[in-house]
C-alpha cells in the first residue's frame, strides 16, 4: 500500500462515497475522493433534500384550508417561485459544503475533477491534468434520468433534475411516468398551484408498491385534481407558435402544456469512466457487477449505490459504504443487508412502506392473514377535509410474523421508520397485539387490529 498515493480513492462525491472515504480517513488511511459537479451527489443537490423541501412548499395550501375548521382566518396567500428556488439553493449550498469539510476534517483531499480510471490503480484526474494512484478503488457515481432520445420533442423535455430550477412556474405541467419520482413531482406541482397531468404506460401508478395503497392515492390524487392517465404513452411533443408544447398520446388525446418532464426510470453513471478499458464487468444495462460484499470482478475496485443498480436509496448507498469499510479495512466482511427495507413516498397524503406486499406475500406462504384499517384521521375531523388513512398488515400465517405493513396518510414515512425495527426482527403478530396503544394517534391502529380482514389461503381469499 506503501507503494500508491493514496490507500483508498474514491470516485463520486455522494452520500456513500462521501461516507466511505469520510470513515476510512478517520481510521489513519490515506485516502481522496473526486467529484466532478457538486458534493453531496443525487441526493443532497436534485433529489431527496429539495424534493423535500418543494414537498413541504406544496402543502401549506391544504393547510391554510384546514386551518379555517380550527378556528383561523388565514388572509389568502400568494406563492413566490423563485423565493422557493433561492431558498432551496442556500440550503443546497450549506449541506454541500458540510459533506466536502467533513470528509477534510476527517484527513481526506478533496478533488472537484472527473475521474477516469487508467488502469486498476491508476485514475487520471482532468481538471488536475495528473495521475494519482492507489491500492483500492472505490467507485460511487450514482444515477441520473433515464432519456428517451426515441420521443420526438424529447429536447423540448425537462427531469426532475431541471424540474427543481425552472425560471419560472408553469400554468400547466404533465408529467410521464409513474414511479415514485413522477408521483411526488405530480403532487408538489399540483399544490403549488400547477394543472397536473400525470400519464403512466401502466395500469396502476407505483408498481412494486402494495395495490391497496396504489389504488388509494391514485384515488386520493384525481380527488385533489391531478388528473392520471394510465396506460397511456407520448408519442410526439411539439413546441407550438405561442411557445406552449402539445403531446400527443397513444390513447390519441393531445395535450397543451407549458412543461413536459420525464421521469421514466434512471441509469447508472457508468460511460466514459474508463471502465470498459480496465476490465470492470458491466451488465446489459450499463451498471457496475459486484459481488456480495460490493467488490467488482477486479479485487481491488469496488462500488456502491446507484451506480450498482441494486436498490436505489440514499440509506442504502450509506449503510454500503459501511459495509464495504468493514470488509476492506477492518478484515470484517460484510454483505449489505438489501432485505425489509423502509422507504417512503412524500406524496399527498404520503405513503410508507416494509416489508411484502400483499401479492409478494401470497406468493411466498400458503397462509397470508391481512389487517387493515381505513378511517379519517383525527387532523382531519374539524377541517372537514375528505381524506381517508389506509393502515394495513400482512402476516405470515403459520409463523405470525408480520412480514409487510403498509400506510398511506399523514406521516406515514415516520411511522414506517420504526416499523422497519420491529419487521426487521422478525417480531410477531402477537409482539404487536400486546404493546400498548400510545392515543390517541393515527399510529395506535397498528397495534390494535386483533382480527383479521380476511386471509388468503394457498392464493384464495377467505
Amino acid at each position: 500500500m506503501a507503494g500508491y498515493d493514496y490507500d483508498l480513492f474514491v470516485i463520486g462525491g455522494g452520500s456513500g462515497g462521501v461516507r466511505a472515504a469520510r470513515v476510512a480517513a478517520a481510521l489513519g488511511k490515506r485516502v481522496a475522493i473526486a467529484e466532478e459537479y457538486r458534493f453531496g451527489g443525487t441526493c443532497v443537490i436534485r433529489g431527496c433534500v429539495p424534493k423535500k423541501l418543494y414537498v413541504y412548499a406544496s402543502q401549506f395550501p391544504e393547510h391554510f384550508t384546514d386551518a379555517a375548521g380550527y378556528g383561523w382566518t388565514v388572509p389568502e396567500a400568494s406563492f413566490d417561485w423563485q423565493t422557493l428556488v433561492a431558498n432551496k439553493d442556500k440550503e443546497i449550498a450549506r449541506l454541500e459544503a458540510i459533506y466536502k469539510r467533513n470528509v477534510e476534517g476527517s484527513g481526506g483531499e478533496t478533488f472537484h475533477s472527473r475521474a477516469v480510471l487508467v488502469d486498476q490503480h491508476s485514475i487520471y484526474l482532468q481538471a488536475e491534468d495528473r495521475t494519482v494512484s492507489a491500492d483500492q478503488i472505490l467507485i460511487a457515481t450514482g444515477g441520473r434520468p433515464a432519456p428517451h432520445p426515441a420521443l420526438s420533442g424529447h429536447e423540448y423535455c425537462v427531469f426532475s433534475n431541471e424540474a427543481f430550477d425552472l425560471k419560472e412556474l408553469p400554468k400547466a405541467i404533465m408529467i410521464e411516468g409513474g414511479g415514485y419520482i413522477a408521483v411526488e413531482f405530480a403532487n408538489i406541482f399540483h399544490g403549488l398551484g400547477v394543472d397536473t397531468t400525470l400519464v403512466y404506460r401502466g395500469q396502476e401508478i407505483l408498481s412494486r408498491f402494495d395495490m391497496d395503497l396504489r389504488r388509494s392515492l391514485h384515488e386520493t390524487m384525481e380527488k385533489k385534481g391531478i388528473k392520471i392517465l394510465c396506460p397511456a404513452v407520448s408519442e410526439w411533443v411539439r413546441k407550438t407558435p405561442e411557445g406552449r408544447l402539445d403531446v400527443l398520446l397513444s390513447s390519441g388525446q393531445t395535450l397543451t402544456v407549458d412543461q413536459v418532464m420525464l421521469a421514466i426510470g434512471r441509469i447508472p453513471n457508468t460511460e466514459n469512466m474508463g471502465l470498459e478499458g480496465v476490465g470492470v464487468e458491466l451488465s446489459k444495462t450499463g451498471a457496475i457487477v459486484v459481488d456480495k460484499y460490493s467488490r467488482t470482478n477486479l479485487d481491488n475496485i469496488w462500488a456502491i449505490g446507484d451506480v450498482t443498480h441494486r436498490v436505489q436509496l440514499t440509506p442504502v448507498a450509506i449503510h454500503e459504504a459501511m459495509c464495504f469499510i468493514e470488509t476492506a479495512f477492518k478484515g470484517n466482511p460484510i454483505a449489505p443487508d438489501h432485505d425489509t427495507i423502509p422507504t417512503a413516498v412524500f406524496s399527498q397524503p404520503e405513503i410508507g412502506t416494509v416489508g411484502l406486499s400483499e401479492d409478494d406475500a401470497v406468493k411466498r406462504f400458503p397462509d397470508v392473514e391481512i389487517y387493515r384499517a381505513s378511517f379519517r384521521p383525527m387532523r382531519h375531523t374539524l377541517s372537514g377535509r375528505d381524506e381517508k388513512m389506509l393502515m394495513k398488515l400482512v402476516v405470515d400465517g403459520a409463523s405470525r410474523k408480520v412480514v409487510g405493513a403498509h400506510i398511506l396518510g399523514p406521516d406515514a414515512g415516520e411511522m414506517a421508520q420504526l416499523l422497519g425495527i420491529p419487521l426487521k426482527a422478525g417480531l410477531t403478530k402477537d409482539d404487536f397485539d400486546r404493546t400498548m396503544a400510545v392515543h390517541p394517534t393515527a399510529a395506535e391502529e397498528l397495534v390494535t387490529m386483533y382480527k383479521p380482514t380476511y386471509r388468503v389461503k394457498n392464493g384464495e381469499r377467505i
